[in-house]
């Protein structure tokens, strides 16, 4: 495996970054996962597109161009001969003294990782998964905006505990004001009375470039779609749940807190063959 760090490559034994960058020290920095399919990366441009949006929101001056990370990106995979694989490409603050003024940070650091895609196991999405509802909240937008995908990841491990705790594949957190939120690395999606269901941008949610996605191709398919304010009552009540990411694609739920949902609705039939290339 080779590991590209500003402009060169090394081995994943030799691929370090200093402990006084501040990506490490303080989480600050941002980053993008995606997955390529026959050598093709998914959504690459929105992914771009996004990270220089969460640049953009943490004041960060990332000085490479789109087309250049797009270009560095698929060297990577060349050079690793990658045709189906995971990436994920991060920028933090760069090396600094200690302290928390960013001007203490001269370069960022630009990191980009591949490694060969591994599929969940097909039970996964014949049988379905299971999810609860996390304890933990989601950050509140005046906080850290979850708009910002962030290397300050902490609150999602925190629920992703959770999950582990209770044997659950993912913990779906709630706002500050009680409506469903996201998942710790996912987008939930609902169906009821044949209505497609996400939480609204209005809630506090990373937009997923795969959530983008599934709205826009349910709605060429003519399946209704809605962005509403979701509560857990009606999540408890929905006749289809799936979870999506641009890793896992569509995953179907079968259970939420214990309570069983239907994974072979006619809704997730339809969904699941979308393609993601």
């Amino acid at each position: 495996m080779k590991i590209f760090i500003n402009n060169r490559y090394y081995s994943k034994r030799n691929a370090k970054v200093s402990i006084f960058d501040h990506g490490y020290l303080y989480g600050d920095g941002i980053y993008e996962t995606m997955r390529s399919n026959n050598g093709v990366v998914f959504k690459i441009d929105e992914h771009i597109t996004r990270l220089f949006r969460s640049a953009k929101m943490i004041y960060l001056d990332i000085r490479y161009s789109k087309q250049e990370i797009k270009s560095a990106v698929y060297r990577t995979l060349k050079i690793n001969k990658l045709k189906n694989a995971y990436i994920r490409i991060s920028f933090s603050r760069g090396i600094g003294e200690i302290g928390l003024d960013t001007a203490l940070c001269k370069k960022p650091v630009f990191v980009i990782i591949t490694n060969k895609f591994r599929q969940y196991p097909k039970e996964y999405y014949k049988n379905g998964v299971k999810i609860i509802i996390a304890e933990t909240r989601r950050n509140h937008p005046k906080s850290l905006n979850p708009k910002i995908k962030s290397n300050n990841f902490l609150n999602n491990i925190l629920a992703k505990i959770e999950a582990k705790k209770r044997n659950a594949f993912e913990s779906i957190m709630l706002n500050l004001d009680g409506f469903i939120a996201e998942g710790t690395v996912s987008n939930i999606f609902i169906v009821k009375n044949g209505i497609l269901m996400t939480p609204s941008l209005k809630c506090g949610i990373l937009g997923g470039i795969t959530r983008k996605y599934i709205l826009e191709s349910a709605k060429k398919m003519k399946i209704k779609v809605k962005e509403a304010k979701i509560r857990i009552n009606e999540l408890y009540a929905v006749d289809e749940c799936f979870i999506t990411n641009t890793s896992i694609g569509i995953m179907p739920v079968r259970s939420i807190d214990g309570r069983r949902i239907n994974v072979k609705g006619e809704v997730i039939k339809r969904l699941i063959k979308l393609k993601f290339n």
